[in-house]
């Protein structure tokens, strides 16, 4: 007895040690990550963009496994001793917070109650409602490029046993399938119909990369390690717009396959025969299956505004240098809009207004964010928020402001105002579209 009352003696200061050094943590890990999820609903910030985690308080434990998980910075946090989203439009629907739970307290959902996300109807197997019609990619809500990279090939292999199951002969001019998009999704997908001896074409209505060729030079791609067929496995944390792309271009000419760029697929029908017919603006195929991989960007979003119809206005940024010395206006909050905006602050002589109709970037990056504002700062660019373009003259803007209207000289108009998703397209092709608000 004795014994045991000097044990408890000597372990007993330990513990309640141990109990107040934690204590101390949990309440400040508490007030930091309260504070950070104040600021962001301050700021406009709790709306993500598309996949994100949805944690079960019943059956999370307040680990923070996916707290340390997670690749981006102060997405999640532990509030009263549980997960919490606290600044949930920095998500960019990595997955890694789910796989990291060990508590599975964690689904991953796209869209909310407030901002629904449309997409198409999919199976597991990336079919559509319509039989042999696949998505894969930013399209089905998947933004990553490696999320792109694994539904690309992933929607090939459930097209190849589809192909290795049909009855009929194979004619020389129907092919196993067309891919339509050469982003990650559209090349991962053709590497993987090459190895798997799929008789395919490829098509492209611009250029190699997909949104990604949209980028503004040496933008950082954020990314993670993939296995590419054909290729093997590609490790890449950070890098430059420009590498990743002569990657890609060295990928295709090591796998020895052909995409045909500048190659719109402008119409698709299903037969009553099961195959597809598929008009491009460059040739006329035919195919047992389709694989969509064309993204989200669709038609560019206008302002309709007077004078939106110059061409001097236009919807993406390829290379700020063009606009050396001249006075430029982004319109956008977004970080397509952001990365344009501080890309041309950084050009010598070139004045930069970035106007957004919003009072805060609730969609931007957090670097993005701060790469804004360190210009701002510097006195490079000019920020706007709460306006609108009210119409573009020949050699002006006017954009109506929080003070009032305001009149600026101008050479240049670049609208980043995102895409509207080519649901017309779509649903001509008889795919089912839903808007998705927060289930999985």
């Amino acid at each position: 007895m004795q014994t045991s009352v000097e044990a408890l003696l000597v372990y007993l200061p330990i513990l309640a040690l141990l109990w107040i050094v934690y204590a101390h943590r949990s309440t400040k890990r508490h007030r930091v990550a309260s504070e950070i999820r104040d600021d962001s609903r301050e700021a406009g910030l709790m709306q993500p963009a598309s996949l994100h985690p949805i944690i079960d308080p019943a059956l999370c434990l307040g680990c923070a496994a996916c707290v340390d998980a997670c690749p981006e910075e102060q997405v999640l946090g532990i509030i009263t001793g549980k997960a919490a989203l606290i600044t949930p439009a920095n998500c960019i629907g990595h997955g890694a917070c789910k796989d990291a739970c060990p508590f599975e307290a964690i689904r991953l959902v796209i869209g909310t109650e407030e901002r629904g996300v449309d997409i198409p109807i999919v199976s597991e197997e990336f079919q559509t409602n319509v039989p042999g019609l696949f998505v894969a990619g930013e399209l089905g809500g998947m933004g990553l490029i490696r999320n792109g990279i694994e539904q690309g090939k992933q929607a090939v292999e459930s097209i190849a046993s589809r192909v290795s199951t049909t009855p009929e002969a194979v004619k020389d001019d129907i092919l196993d399938v067309v891919i339509v998009g050469a982003g990650p999704a559209g090349l991962a997908a053709s590497l993987a119909a090459k190895e798997r001896g799929l008789r395919f074409e490829t098509l492209e209505q611009e250029s190699l990369g997909g949104t990604v060729a949209h980028y503004p030079r040496a933008k950082i791609v954020m990314t993670a390690p993939v296995d590419l067929p054909l290729y093997g496995r590609v490790k890449l944390r950070e890098t430059t717009k420009e590498a990743l792309l002569e990657l890609w271009q060295d990928v295709i000419e090591k796998a020895g396959i052909t995409i045909r760029f500048n190659a719109r697929a402008e119409r698709i029908e299903r037969l009553s025969n099961g195959i597809f017919s598929i008009a491009a603006t460059t040739r006329q195929l035919r195919a047992r299956n389709v694989l969509l991989a064309i993204g989200r960007r669709g038609t560019p979003r206008k302002l309709g505004v007077p004078g939106e119809e110059q061409s001097k206005v236009v919807y993406r940024l390829t290379d700020p240098e063009q606009y050396r010395g001249q006075q430029v206006v982004v319109v956008g909050g977004g970080d397509s809009a952001l990365e344009a905006a501080w890309s041309l602050a950084d050009v010598t002589d070139t004045d930069v207004t970035l106007s957004y109709r919003n009072e805060a970037f609730g969609r931007a990056k957090p670097k993005n964010r701060e790469a804004v504002q360190t210009r701002v700062n510097a006195g490079r660019l000019r920020l706007l928020l709460g306006s609108k373009v009210l119409a573009i003259g020949d050699d002006h803007i006017e954009i109506e402001t929080t003070t009032g209207a305001l009149r600026l000289g101008n050479d240049a108009v670049i609208v980043c105002a995102g895409g509207i998703l080519p649901t017309q397209f779509l649903r001509s092709v008889g795919i089912e579209i839903v808007t998705r608000r927060g289930e999985e």
